[in-house]
């Protein structure tokens, strides 16, 4: 492909995602990033604060607007407190390369960032700490970091910490969740994480600032997301062994970054303390300081209220309609890049191989019982009743936070408890001894282990209302609650699977590239379903080969696969989700979501004290 040729259908593909965003989703902005108040290069969307609906008490993300209204003239300096929502104390592995859980991201946000940054409609720029230019072939990046990029300590952050962040990820005693088909589609990768090679062939060192990397296949995904944009400091993790960094003081204590932000103090699960990085790349940061401090779910409306915090990481939408008319907050709201799901535990994690391991005899290895229990469910009305309309019946596992992508003809699996019991009486699931309770097919008691996690008043609720769903179809559903870091670690995020668990109810925050490979592919840490299917690889790598380049030909592939995931089950979507941010009146230029270009480093206030509700 000539270089002009490229540079045309680099063009043809961001103007192609324009043209599809604003006829699919009105010009609607994206969604938060992982990290929540991330925001990126863009226009933000202007419209009036969120109000009632009249169709009996619903409520809807488009009455929101995403970009605070300013109100008064900034002051110098001043601090805010961040509210981290949360029912636990977070984890505290505050380092982008290992970090697994939402918690340490919300912390990160503040005070590191990626090198790259992307529009409103998730491709790339040049606008970020980094820039770049693509081969005649499109396989090959070549980025130039900023001269006035620099880390906390003073030091430039160079291409060799680049560099050095994907031999850690690509190292056979990497211990984080980074390891997938982005890092093993780099030339040399697979090579180096065997053993058979001390480097990885596709990275160069050009020279301090300037790094190159080759894929080994082109893919519109390498716009879109699949690029690794976190260096990892050399100078400071270089000479400690790869399976010790993310313990290391350097991670849980004193963590160093690049952005607007540094950390000056932590208590462990608790709070952060960060002072301003006036030397940050994109300009001295406004505020002086920020203090991001825990809160639970059950006391964040009084914390808004008496000013305890300015802004938060997720509003509990279920407490939205009591607490919609606060004087002195205004809500943010915009479609989250989310979803809650059910998954169904089919197998382990075989961390010699990195891939998942499925077991063929698994519990919940019939897909007659699982798409039972997807039928059992009744999500439009948990929506309705648990979330007054800011959570809604979800479909697909691509989300209308990406409308080019998302099916929106795909009705998923319906709510028809008659369907479910039939699946399950042609499956053989009988009640044989009059109990109301089926056994399995043999003919030997069946109780399946469901796990999900505290957190709210209606977290429970919730839960009890999925087992109570599956019992009226005969199963016997046995439910634990756990807290945040226990249900994790149950669940296999360490790569270590409860073998007790078989079904288990969570949330993926999706990534701006809507390849679902880091979610679902066999080699994901993050499959915690742990399936495996022929069908679902070819589809994964059809998704991000060089044909997806023509955008209709991606869709068509992400709609088989939107498919695949409705007929094979290893996870069910349960909810999309609205994300609000109520943020105190003193507080000027913040936005949530994507494409806003409004930074954390203008953040800024209008009064010393918060403003305190009426």
């Amino acid at each position: 492909m000539a270089k002009n040729n490229w540079s045309k259908f680099l063009f043809l593909l961001m103007l192609s995602f324009v043209l599809i965003l604003a006829a699919c989703s009105g010009n609607k902005e994206g969604t938060s990033t992982e990290g929540g108040t991330s925001t990126q290069e863009g226009g933000g969307k202007e419209t009036e604060e969120g109000k009632k609906l009249e169709n009996g008490g619903m409520y809807s993300i488009e009455d929101f607007n995403n970009v605070k209204t300013n109100k008064g003239e900034a002051i110098d300096g001043g601090t805010i407190t961040f509210g981290l929502v949360s029912d636990t104390v977070f984890e505290g592995t505050l380092n982008w390369n290992f970090y697994s859980g939402d918690p340490d991201a919300q912390i990160l946000q503040w005070f590191d960032e990626g090198l790259l940054t992307w529009d409103e409609n998730y491709v790339y720029t040049n606008d970020g700490a980094a820039t770049y230019e693509v081969s005649e072939d499109g396989r090959t990046f070549t980025f130039k970091i900023g001269d006035n990029v620099n880390w906390h300590d003073g030091k430039p952050v160079t291409a060799e910490d680049w560099q050095f962040a994907h031999e850690v990820i690509g190292n056979p005693e990497y211990d984080g969740p980074r390891y997938n088909s982005d890092f093993t589609n780099i030339e040399g990768m697979e090579e180096y994480n065997s053993g058979k090679a001390d480097t990885i062939s596709g990275i160069k060192v050009i020279d301090d600032k300037t790094l190159s990397i080759t894929y080994i296949e082109s893919t519109p995904s390498l716009l879109t997301g699949s690029i690794w944009s976190y260096p990892l400091a050399k100078h400071i993790f270089g000479d400690m062994k790869v399976a010790d960094i993310s313990s290391s003081p350097e991670v849980r204590e004193k963590p160093i970054g690049f952005g607007p932000f540094k950390v000056e103090s932590i208590v462990p699960g608790e709070s952060v303390t960060l002072v301003k990085n006036a030397d940050y790349w994109r300009g001295e940061p406004k505020l002086d300081g920020v203090t991001v401090k825990v809160i639970s779910s059950s006391t964040v409306v009084q914390e808004l209220e008496t000013g305890g915090v300015d802004l938060i990481s997720d509003f509990p939408v279920d407490q939205f309609p009591d607490n919609a008319e606060m004087s002195n907050v205004e809500y943010l709201g915009a479609i989250d890049r989310a979803y809650t799901y059910i998954g169904f535990k089919l197998g382990t994690w075989d961390a010699e191989k990195n891939r998942v391991a499925p077991n063929p005899d698994a519990k919940m290895g019939d897909v007659a019982l699982r798409q039972a229990m997807w039928h059992a469910v009744d999500n439009k009305t948990v929506g309705e009743r648990f979330y007054n309309g800011l959570r809604w019946n979800a479909t697909t596992l691509i989300p209308p936070s990406h409308p080019e992508f998302h099916d929106e003809n795909n009705k998923g699996r319906a709510f028809d408890p008659e369907a479910a019991k039939k699946l399950l009486d042609d499956a053989g699931y009988k009640d044989t001894d009059g109990d109301n309770f089926r056994e399995d097919p043999e003919g030997k008691p069946l109780e399946i282990n469901f796990i999900s996690m505290t957190g709210g008043d209606i977290a429970e609720p919730l839960a009890r209302y999925y087992v109570q769903s599956w019992e009226n179809i005969g199963l016997k559903v046995k439910l634990e609650m756990l807290e945040f870091n226990s249900f994790y670690d149950r669940v296999g995020n360490g790569g270590k699977d409860d073998p007790k668990v078989d079904v288990y109810q969570a949330a993926w925050g999706v990534g701006i590239d809507v390849d679902p490979s880091g979610l679902y592919g066999a080699d994901a840490l993050y499959n915690f379903a742990r399936w495996e299917n022929e069908e679902n690889e070819r589809l994964l790598k059809e998704g991000r080969s060089e044909k997806a380049f023509d955008l209709a030909y991606r869709q068509e592939i992400y709609n088989e696969w939107q498919q695949l995931m409705v007929d094979e089950v290893p996870v069910f979507p349960t909810l999309y989700r609205a994300t609000l941010s109520p943020v105190n009146n003193r507080v000027l230029n913040f936005a949530i979501g994507d494409g806003t270009g409004v930074y954390l480093n203008e953040l800024a206030v209008s009064q010393e004290k918060p403003v305190v509700a009426e």
